[in-house]
């Protein structure tokens, strides 16, 4: 429970004034405060256990160059008080989310990670990747630190266990054993290749080597393949070797399996020069599940404690965390952070912070892993800023751009056409802000490049207006790269004219003879087309961010083309999602099949109703 006061500033008065005027008004609760600039904008969000005491300390010199900056701008404040602490650390980590104040440490990614998923709604269970909220029933094993290691693992799992990966509708519509069957990745229950009770057992087995069990497992196979070679049975003895090195390959890629940590996060933070590299190593079933590492933003005079404090809140914050959280660095408030995940988690979450031992080792590792993250990107960064310089030289920009934004279309013919953006920066490419548009212009000539284009950039312009008509959210772009000569250089000026854009640069980037890379032309509105040098570094990063442009808008187009190709009739019908289209596909085998069946015969599908198969009638003899 909160309740907000925001006592205003009188005009004028900003820093220590400003604040001392609010000491007054507060008292000792807990609770959350925000500092915010002359215009309005949260410039810091912090937590007290005693809001009084705690603002109180911003009245007092003394602090670091960072703060003092902070507390000069400081205009107004505003509070929510909380009935306890960990519900302000709670507040405070999703107002830090939400609004990204200029003064916090703020995490910048924010993806979900994948799991395993051994489905349970089916008799014979499917094992497949999984991410986003644990809706289905079945076993989930995860974290994986990305798609990549959870595809290895899957691989060497039908390897080891034979179990499905193919989805429900394939599986009940099979007549036949897939290639996966043939190939010794499936055991065939599609077509009664094993019976439900030995799959069963392979489902067990998969789910103890997930959870940890794998040395008995493998005993298991290593004997059962030791009699089937003294019974002479080779195929079969050949079979279950596989099984076993598969298994092996599993545990070999995941290189460090702790015996004394069955289920942690191994956190690491390295900081160097303002910068700073958070390493996590997901530990589950005494397996090492792979590692990623984090660039959250942070200032020059921020301390290891402050950072990893705010890492945990914000990173747990739409993540369950493990019973063990292993640090590299300790923080001020564990007392509070551990009470915190705890009750998120509905159990005991543990912080430490090792001095020896196996967690000691493990925690060196993610600090080693931290270290060397960090320089690889410092010096990426260095490189980058280099030619961020040298593109503002060759375009005559007036600085370096902080952010680039790239044009592409895509279509076959017109159909399935898109529009992509791709952004770059000093960090290189920025995928959060990659966008895609799905070209809606009925007007527009098949294969229309320039009136693509035109919709692209129209729509991107209203919504930057609308969204960021200030230019104070770091929204709008520097530069912008159109793959395009005169014609689409012309054609992106109207657009920017059209809604009082005039100055942000607009370069085309046009192939030039026999579309060779190296031979590019630059279009500018009002000046001469012209080339760089081949072995210029500001040409190959500019046929890189082209480059990158067109994959994205390809990918984007190859998706959209594909669930085109995917749908049927049945996607237009009022009351029938994806479930009920699965069922309807199951039980007749397509939609040319449902569209020719009877009243009866659609009453008697799973999950349709007697109104539903009204409608799917009546919807397929009105069209006819």
């Amino acid at each position: 429970m909160t309740s907000d006061s925001v006592p205003h500033s009188r005009p004028g008065h900003t820093g220590y004034a400003c604040i001392q005027r609010y000491v007054k008004t507060l008292d000792n609760s807990p609770g959350v405060y925000r500092m915010l600039d002359a215009d309005s904008r949260v410039l810091y969000v912090g937590k007290a256990r005693n809001l009084r005491a705690r603002v109180s300390n911003y009245t007092r010199p003394g602090h670091s160059p960072r703060i003092e900056r902070m507390i000069a701008s400081t205009a107004s404040m505003m509070f929510l008080t909380t009935r306890t602490e960990t519900e302000a650390l709670l507040l405070e980590q999703n107002l830090i989310k939400q609004l990204k104040p200029k003064y916090n440490v703020l995490l910048r990614d924010d993806k979900s990670f994948p799991n395993i998923l051994v489905a349970k709604d089916h008799p014979f269970p499917q094992i497949k990747k999984h991410r986003g909220a644990k809706k289905e029933k079945g076993a989930y094993f995860g974290p994986f630190a990305s798609a990549g290691g959870v595809n290895r693992t899957l691989n060497q799992l039908q390897k080891a266990f034979l179990l499905r990966n193919c989805s429900d509708s394939m599986f009940d519509s099979r007549t036949r054993p897939c290639l996966l069957y043939q190939i010794k990745r499936c055991s065939g229950p599609c077509v009664g290749m094993i019976s439900q009770a030995d799959y069963a057992e392979s489902v067990r087995d998969a789910e103890r080597f997930l959870s940890g069990r794998s040395t008995r497992i493998q005993e298991e196979l290593a004997a059962q393949m030791q009699e089937a070679s003294d019974a002479m049975e080779f195929e079969r003895a050949a079979a279950l070797r596989d099984r076993i090195r598969a298994l092996t390959q599993v545990q070999t890629a995941q290189g460090i399996n702790p015996r004394g940590v069955a289920e942690a996060d191994v956190i690491g933070l390295y900081m160097d020069s303002g910068q700073a590299c958070v390493q996590v190593f997901f530990i589950r079933a005494n397996q090492n599940w792979g590692n990623r590492d984090f660039y959250p933003r942070v200032g020059p005079d921020v301390s290891p404690t402050e950072v990893m404090e705010a890492f945990l809140g914000q990173f747990y914050d739409n993540k369950e965390p493990p019973r063990q959280l292993i640090l590299s660095d300790g923080i001020e408030n564990a007392d509070l952070m551990q009470q915190a995940l705890s009750e998120k988690a509905g159990r005991k979450v543990e912080i430490l912070v090792p001095q020896r031992g196996e967690k000691l080792e493990l925690v060196s590792g993610a600090l080693r892993n931290a270290r060397e993250a960090l320089a690889r990107r410092m010096s990426e960064s260095a490189t980058q800023a280099k030619l961020l310089r040298g593109l503002a030289e060759a375009f005559d920009l007036d600085a370096p751009p902080n952010r680039i934004e790239v044009y592409d279309n895509s279509h076959i013919q017109g159909t399935n056409a898109v529009g992509a953006m791709i952004v770059a920066g000093p960090e290189g490419f920025m995928k959060n802000a990659y966008r895609k548009f799905n070209i809606r212009g009925d007007d527009l000539t098949p294969g229309d490049d320039f009136g693509m284009m035109k919709e692209v950039l129209t729509r991107r312009f209203t919504r930057l207006l609308k969204e960021d008509p200030d230019r104070d959210k770091g929204l709008w772009p520097d530069l912008l790269l159109i793959d395009g000569g005169a014609g689409q250089v012309s054609a992106v000026h109207e657009i920017m004219q059209a809604h009082g854009v005039e100055d942000i640069p607009m370069v085309g980037v046009a192939k030039g003879v026999d579309r060779d890379h190296g031979k590019e032309e630059f279009h500018r509105i009002g000046q001469r087309p012209f080339a760089l040098k081949r072995n210029d570094p500001v040409l190959y990063f500019i046929q890189r961010l082209r480059d990158e442009a067109h994959r994205f808008a390809i990918g984007t187009h190859r998706a959209k083309r594909a669930k085109a190709m995917g749908a049927t009739p049945l996607d237009e019908i009022p009351g029938v999602g994806a479930a009920r289209k699965r069922a309807l596909l199951a039980h007749f085998g397509s939609a040319k099949a449902v569209s020719r069946a009877n009243l009866a015969d659609l009453k008697a599908v799973d999950g349709i109703s007697a109104g539903l198969a009204q409608k799917v009638y009546d919807f397929f003899h009105e069209k006819g």
